[in-house]
């Protein structure tokens, strides 16, 4: 059995800012597992399904990023689950838009849905799958980052998005099915 964890915020409001494209990924992925995702135990959204034979918990935390890393630890106690079964997929600032990478392990990177579930789970040996958002440019970027990630995807990335939703979903299951090695090697190095 694995886990496999969109990282958002819960609420219409913030449905489809750059943050919650962790959200976005596991609903791409919920048709192709035969999930549906419900409100459940571990403060989250849960579905069960299978892709390529293996069994999938599917969790959307419900807690707000900050404290996510609880419903992942309770759904990896609870089914016991290894860390390295766990995938977390979540936005990233640090890559363009659209670009996809996996990696095992490592630091959050300023990401607190990250810090949470390192914290929550007292390792940090998870796979995550980094869905690139860009950051903001010019002057005073850095402070504008806040607001960048908790808006909207502009109209050019609005166009481009299902297509590279679909191909974040199709990296999940290559991990599913083939491995982190395969997922790694097919996905980190393609351009979006």
């Amino acid at each position: 059995m694995k886990i496999i964890c969109g990282l958002g915020n819960p609420g219409r409001e913030y449905e489809r800012h750059r943050h919650n494209v962790g959200f976005m990924v596991v609903e791409a992925l919920l048709p192709r597992a035969r999930a549906e995702l419900h409100q459940g135990k571990f403060q989250a959204r849960v579905g069960q399904g299978s892709l390529g034979g293996e069994k999938i918990v599917f969790l959307e935390p419900q807690t707000y990023m900050n404290l996510s890393g609880r419903s992942v630890a309770e759904a990896a106690r609870f089914y016991k689950v290894a860390v390295e079964d766990v995938l977390i997929i979540h936005d990233e600032l640090d890559l363009d838009f659209g670009r996809l990478q996996l990696k095992a392990g490592g630091g959050s990177g300023g990401h607190n849905g990250l810090k949470s579930t390192v914290s929550s789970l007292g390792e940090d040996g998870f796979i995550r799958l980094r869905f690139g958002i860009g950051k903001p440019q010019g002057p005073n970027a850095k402070e504008r980052v806040a607001g960048y990630v908790l808006s909207n995807f502009d109209d050019g990335e609005r166009r481009r998005l299902d297509e590279l939703l679909a191909q974040a979903a199709d990296a999940a299951e290559t991990w599913v099915r083939d491995g982190l090695a395969t997922a790694m090697n097919r996905y980190n190095k393609r351009a979006p």
